[in-house]
């Protein structure tokens, strides 16, 4: 089984150093990682620069780019073999609802996906890390129940867990994403130069958080697994466009 392991924190954030050490002995692991924080940076490629790959003093791998291009370069010319399964986080903070949209630890496990590769995207809910070690715990359980019974066919699993002890999360629980209110306003302020800068603002409270949400399901205190696919199509509104485009006036 080979592994490879990314983030949006970067490969120096403590959640991608529990996550490799939480999956020793599963397989053969590799970590790239984007070289700083690019958190919120979603599906993003770089296309208007070359990127480089560096090793850090602990044997990660980082890229100069996006939590995508990490995932994209190490499958289609870094590797010399193909991964088995793409592993992104363990992210500071959830990645429920609307989010997984901006998510960059989404992102990564995603292009994996995309690449045809099973993926897992990990976040722990709440920010701080006071409780890592139990997130790394449930992700190294997930990742060995794939291995000892993998689902059929490529997957792309986002799982939430609870910042709490180990021992007193239940059993993890399928669900939906739920939905967010729309977003706080933009902070404005003055930078030292004097010039109007906008800071975007905090995502805005569930909306959406009942029974079968991964919000729901977070807060009372199970982890959440929600399964993703990436086909975006309106398929309850193509017979009103096909309609619409048949019989619209022309210009």
């Amino acid at each position: 089984m080979r592994i490879l392991i990314s983030n949006d924190d970067g490969y120096f954030a403590p959640g991608i150093l529990a996550l490799a050490q939480a999956l020793e002995g599963l397989g053969e692991i590799t970590v790239i990682a984007p070289e700083r924080d690019r958190s919120g940076a979603s599906n993003s490629l770089t296309l208007d620069r070359p990127l480089s790959v560096r090793r850090a003093a602990g044997g990660f791998l980082y890229i100069n780019g996006t939590p995508t291009d990490c995932v994209h370069v190490a499958v289609t010319g870094l590797l010399e073999h193909k991964p088995d399964l793409v592993v992104s986080g363990i992210n500071d903070g959830a990645n429920m609802g609307d989010d997984t949209i901006y998510s960059g630890t989404v992102a990564a496990a995603m292009e994996g996906f995309l690449l045809g590769i099973p993926a897992f995207a990990f976040s722990l809910v709440g920010k701080g890390h006071a409780h890592l070690e139990s997130a790394a715990r449930v992700a190294r359980d997930m990742v060995a129940r794939h291995v000892a019974s993998p689902l059929s066919g490529p997957f792309l699993l986002n799982v939430n867990i609870p910042n709490a002890p180990y021992e007193t999360l239940g059993a993890p629980l399928v669900t939906r994403l739920g939905k967010r209110h729309a977003a706080e306003p933009v902070i404005v302020a003055k930078n030292p130069r004097g010039d109007t800068v906008y800071w975007i603002g905090p995502a805005g409270a569930a909306r959406d958080a009942g029974p079968g949400t991964d919000f729901h399901a977070t807060a009372a205190g199970r982890v959440s697994v929600t399964p993703l696919r990436i086909d975006l199509t309106g398929v309850e509104q193509l017979d009103d466009v096909a309609a619409w485009v048949r019989h619209a006036p022309r210009p």
